[in-house]
């Protein structure tokens, strides 16, 4: 198993100070253990995602919730398609217009969701077990802070580069 070195100050190298690197670091982790937590229930890591927004917002067209989870309207397409053959969404036509797609989560996706949430909450839980309660309750708090308004502000107007766009032709 690779570990990052540490061999500079308390905190380890310059990469060790550098929030891009930290944050990639503990995604590629997390995506790692959690790909293959969700494959266990029939998902990708986005469908996972898409099914967590489905669930909390069921009357969301295709397009709200494409915007909802960052994603390109056409890689959500494939998403959806995916989670459908799967038997964990289904899309109806919006009574309002014809021409959108409701998402609404099957039983059995509700049912996958919740197990795969359960195996995500485990090893989330894993990687903050060294933390104390108030560090993980504050930890939480500023991501979800920094993940608004700040990175929006950083952003500033352009297209989120990780986004999950189309895949190139």
């Amino acid at each position: 198993m690779a570990h990052a070195p540490t061999s500079e100050g308390p905190h380890g190298s310059g990469l060790h100070q550098d929030l891009h690197w930290l944050f990639a670091r503990l995604k590629q982790g997390l995506a790692t253990a959690e790909t293959a937590a969700v494959r266990e229930h029939g998902m990708t890591l986005w469908g996972y995602t898409v099914l967590v927004a489905v669930v909390e917002a069921p009357a969301r067209t295709q397009l709200a919730l494409a915007q909802a989870v960052s994603v390109d309207k056409s890689k959500l397409v494939l998403i959806l398609d995916e989670l459908e053959d799967a038997g964990l969404v289904r899309r109806r036509p919006d009574p309002a217009d014809r021409r959108a797609r409701i998402i609404e989560a099957t039983p059995e996706g509700e049912s996958a969701l919740k197990a795969a949430r359960a195996d995500i909450e485990t090893i989330e839980n894993r990687l903050l077990a060294d933390l104390a309660p108030s560090a993980r309750t504050t930890l939480q708090s500023s991501l979800q802070h920094l993940a608004g308004e700040p990175i929006a502000k950083v952003e500033d107007g352009r297209s989120p580069e990780t986004a999950c766009a189309p895949d190139p032709a």
